[in-house]
């Protein structure tokens, strides 16, 4: 096990949400975290709370990326900011609104990894990128969200093997969590989901049974980074049950 007291980690969308669940569970073991979102309400409540640093920054800035992993060198990076997707059908749509998490989650996940790459972060630094189920499943009421999140997944993998292939000694994650009504995101997809099949958001969550909590995800990405050995697949769906790896 690692003793995470001497590590440092940075959480992208850190201030809510699953970002806030990660951060959580790292600063209960004493790990030092700086947390970046854009709201700067959120990161104040986060830093008194918890003990968190905080940046304020948009994700997908690329210039604000490189400056906050240049003056941070983490030994963990998570990736877990995304903008909340327009939910409509394909027909209701513009491009403007179906390339909404292109422009957020895709292009944040492109800038980081670029930078973990060039800087490089020190050999044995830990990025986990947070996609979704979507990536396999697809998401009809949410645009270009699906393609957007599958991208991330390539981009990890493509990392993961230039890592390789430089001998830079970075170690990759991407996680797909399942839907769930305990973020603020997940509530609002339930509630078009739900909407879509006729029937009230409380018979849509009843019918999933146990969901994932930003608690569950503080826990799968304390184990991905506490021990190494035991999971080395480059992707694992996180479900409330804990991770499942995928081919």
């Amino acid at each position: 096990m690692i003793d995470l007291a001497s590590k440092t980690a940075i959480v992208t969308g850190g201030s809510r949400g699953m970002g806030r669940g990660i951060v959580e569970a790292l600063r209960g073991k004493n790990m030092r975290v700086v947390a970046v979102a854009r709201d700067a309400g959120n990161l104040s409540k986060l830093k008194a709370e918890l003990g968190a640093e905080t940046r304020t920054a948009r994700v997908e800035d690329e210039v604000a990326s490189r400056a906050i992993l240049e003056e941070v060198r983490p030994d963990l990076l998570v990736l877990c900011a995304g903008a909340a997707p327009v939910l409509r059908p394909i027909h209701e749509q513009t491009w403007e609104t179906f390339q909404t998490n292109w422009q957020v989650d895709t292009k944040a996940t492109f800038g980081w990894i670029r930078d973990a790459l060039t800087l490089p972060l020190k050999p044995g630094s830990h990025v986990i990128v947070f996609s979704s189920g979507a990536a396999l499943r697809g998401s009809p009421v949410s645009g270009g969200y699906a393609g957007a999140k599958r991208t991330q997944w390539f981009i990890a993998d493509y990392a993961a093997n230039e890592s390789t292939r430089l001998k830079l000694g970075l170690r990759f994650h991407c996680l797909l969590p399942a839907l769930n009504p305990n973020t603020e995101l997940g509530r609002a997809a339930v509630a078009a989901y739900s909407a879509r099949e006729g029937i009230t958001a409380e018979a849509f969550v009843k019918r999933m049974g146990e969901t994932l909590t930003p608690a569950t995800a503080g826990r799968a990405v304390l184990e991905l980074f506490e021990q190494p050995e035991k999971w080395d697949k480059l992707a694992y769906q996180l479900a409330p049950a804990g991770l499942a790896p995928l081919p």
